[in-house]
Parts: structure tokens; sequence; C-alpha cells
């Protein structure tokens, strides 16, 4: 029988009082995104409030579903690595498209239903593309993902993007509060709880912006008790070619972001990602995607924001992901218990996400530490490929002329970056070099 030591910090089960805290901090890192995806295409429709509640509570479930069936996973489907599972921004432009324009939420889960198949068939083709992704790669997607998230943490610290008091000095200030918290915990607290360094930031932000009038919890009251999403509740999924192809597009995209936080986890956690466990992640991926078309709702992706979560807390255990994943499952089930999860202020998610979002890049550049920058053109691939990632998170407009199928790919600063690096890499580190070039020698391992 193995012994604690024999068993990798991965497959470690934590004592459940702790599992539950824990995963509770990686749902409260994750909720803002996992309910905007539905919350942005559901207004884009002029949904009734009811459909829309319907659409994020059918979210959270299938959310829930995703990240059990990556963490813990079955037969080839799963990456079994500590990933949370969410809906991709990368879809929502092309989904608004689709459901104000061409045929409505049937036409769009007629197209994630095919989306989620072809990740599933093009998986094994992913999982061979590994030696593609060495640290100069995974290190410079690594620090674009962590980059290109920190935008989002600002807007949720001044107060979450379109709010009315957005930039008020005192959401700023709860938001810096709670970094100070988490900080704090982080640096005098015991180990134990420097794990849910977060979750006390979280809590302690919430404990103070209550009394202060930052939140309402008018609507945890009317919300229901128990809700549950049923199979095409908005009709019979219409495949339309229009749909179908942008949803691959959007596919193709999700795969490339999913391999780059799939590394990244791997580099986190000690386990190396292989050929074949990349295929099991991205299969996990079709599958929850062809799930979320089938219960009302959107395509699938690993979540940046808890890869950072795992890199600022150290915990590398796959089942506190997967007590997260139980916890949304019950979310989902009962709407009351989301809208009070629901009710936490941008601010206090602001300045966790601060402290998250910029482990992530940190990372990258422990990453990159390991790169031989000398006699290539290493810094070249690097510089570039963060310039190309950061040009539309820094001007979310500039590419507001080219085509769908274009923006689709080049909007998501990560995905963007990440084709870049690989394209790069192949370019100066894989082609073969012109006659005469003293940088013609290849050094395996640290290109």
């Amino acid at each position: 029988m193995a012994t604690t030591a024999d068993v990798h910090p991965v497959d470690e089960m934590p004592p459940v009082r702790q599992l539950a805290a824990l995963g509770l901090q990686h749902v409260l890192a994750m909720y803002a995104g996992a309910v905007a995806v539905p919350l942005i295409v559901g207004s884009a429709m002029k949904l009734s409030p009811a459909d829309l509640a319907y659409l994020i509570t059918a979210d959270l479930l299938v959310c829930g579903i995703a990240t059990l069936i990556q963490c813990v996973g079955f037969w080839r489907f799963g990456v079994r690595l500590p990933i949370m599972q969410g809906c991709t921004f990368a879809a929502v432009s092309p989904m608004v498209l689709i459901g104000t324009t061409g045929g409505g939420l049937p036409a769009i889960y007629g197209s994630v239903i095919v989306a989620g198949l072809a990740i599933m068939l093009l998986a094994p083709v992913f999982g061979r593309l590994l030696r593609f992704f060495p640290p100069l790669v995974t290190g410079t997607v690594i620090l674009i993902i962590g980059v290109s998230l920190l935008p989002v943490a600002g807007d949720w610290a001044a107060g979450g993007a379109g709010a009315k008091d957005f930039g008020e000095p005192k959401n700023l200030a709860l938001a810096a509060f709670v970094l100070l918290v988490v900080l704090g915990v982080q640096r005098f607290a015991p180990a134990a709880l420097g794990r849910i360094a977060v979750l006390i930031g979280i809590a302690v932000g919430l404990a103070i912006a209550v009394p202060f009038g930052f939140t309402d919890f008018g609507g945890v009251a009317d919300a229901d008790w128990m809700g549950i999403s049923t199979p095409f509740h908005f009709g019979t999924p219409d495949f339309k070619a229009s749909a179908i192809v942008s949803m691959l597009v959007v596919a193709l995209v999700t795969m490339t972001e999913t391999t780059g936080d799939l590394i990244a986890v791997g580099e986190l956690t000690g386990r190396k990602v292989e050929p074949r466990s990349l295929a099991d992640g991205l299969r996990a991926d079709g599958l929850s995607t062809v799930l979320g078309g089938v219960f009302n709702t959107f395509p699938y992706t690993a979540y940046a924001q808890n890869v950072g979560l795992v890199g600022m807390t150290r915990v590398r255990s796959r089942w506190v992901v997967a007590a997260a994943g139980g916890i949304l499952v019950l979310l989902g089930l009962l709407p009351k218990l989301g809208a009070v999860v629901a009710a936490i202020p941008a601010p206090v998610l602001g300045g966790a996400g601060l402290v998250m979002f910029g482990t992530v890049a940190a990372s990258g550049l422990r990453t990159l530490a390991r790169v031989d920058f000398k006699g290539n053109h290493n810094l070249t691939v690097v510089a570039v490929s963060v310039a190309i990632g950061m040009l539309p998170v820094g001007v979310p407009t500039v590419y507001a002329k080219f085509p769908d199928w274009f923006q689709t790919v080049m909007n998501s600063g990560i995905s963007a970056g990440c084709l870049s690096a690989i394209v790069l890499n192949l370019l100066f580190n894989h082609l073969p070099s012109r006659a005469g070039s003293d940088l013609a020698t290849e050094v395996e391992g640290v290109v």
C-alpha cells in the first residue's frame, strides 16, 4: 500500500474541512468570469430576467460538471490536474452575432454542440503538437495569461466595468484593503491559513463592504431555492452552417488557450503535461462543450484565473478543485445560494485578483528563467509575442475593422500571444537557418 510520501501532491486528498474552504476559494476566484458570459450574451439578446437567471444557473451547473470531468476524469477524458472550467470569452462575440441575427439561442446551441464534437476529434492531434511548446513558448504564454488578466482585476477593483461609481476612491480603497489582508495573512498567519489567504481576504472584505453599502442582498430573497436545468430548454438545436463555421474558429482558439493553461498548471504542480494527458484534457473540454449545448449554456475552457490561485497558494491537489466543481454544481441547483455569491462586490474580487493574476505572470517569468537567451533569437520571440498578446488588451478596438473570424482569434490576448509564440519559435528555432548563420544550432530543451 502506498504511503503518503509516495502520493504526488496533485493526488493528495486534504481533510474535508480544508477541501471545502480551499474549494470555495477557487469558486470565488472564477465566479464573476463564469456568470459574465451568460449575462453578456443574454443581455445582448434582450432575454427576460427569468431566462437570464436560467442561463446563469445552467452555466454554473455545467461549470461544476466540466470541472469534475477535468479534475477527477474517467477513461480518456480529463487531464486530472487542478483545473477549473468555465465559459470561454472567445465565444462571446460570435454567439452575440448568431443570437441576434442568425437564429437565436437554438442556432447558438447547434453550433456549440458541433464545436464540442470537433474538439473531441481534434484532441489527439493537439496532443502530438506538445513538442512545439518548449519552456520558451510556455513561459511566454503563462506571462501573457497573467498580464492580460490584470485589467480584469483592475476593472473589478474600480467597481466593475459599466458600474455607475466606476473608479470612485472608495472602490479602490476597498480593493486595496482586501489586497493588504491577503498579503498580511500570507506573511504573518500560520501556513494552514496562508493557503486560504484569498478566501480570508474576500470574507473580511465582504464584512467591511456590507455596512458601508457596497453590496445588496435583495436578489437573494427573490431567488428560488431549487432549480434544475433541463436539456434543450430554449428549443431544439438549429444547425446553421455560418454559425457552425464561426464556432469552429472559436474551438481552435479555446484549444490553444487550454493547451497553454494545462501546461502552466503542469509547471506549477510539478506534474508535466504529456501528449496523452493533454489530449485527455482537451477531450474533456470538448465533452463539456457538448454538454453546454445540450444543457442551455456555452463552450467551456480551462480558467486562467485559477491557474494563478494554484501558484499563489501552492495547494496542488486536484481534489481541492474537484470540491470547487461540487460547489458549482450546488450553486447551479440552488439559485438562492448562487445569488449570495453573486452579491460579493467587484472591488473585493479586484483586490484578490491583483495578487492571483500577478502570480500567473510571475510564474511565466520563472519558466522563462530556464531559457537560454545567449547567441539566439529567443528574446525576439518573447518580445514580439508579448507585444502582440498585449495589443488587444491595451487597445480593445484595434481589430474592429477586421472580419469576424479574425477578431475571434486575435481579440483574445491569450490566443494571439500563444499563436505568435508558437509561430516565432518555429521560425527561429525549428526551420533550417540560412547558410553561414552562427545561430544554426538548436539548443534542445531550452528553446
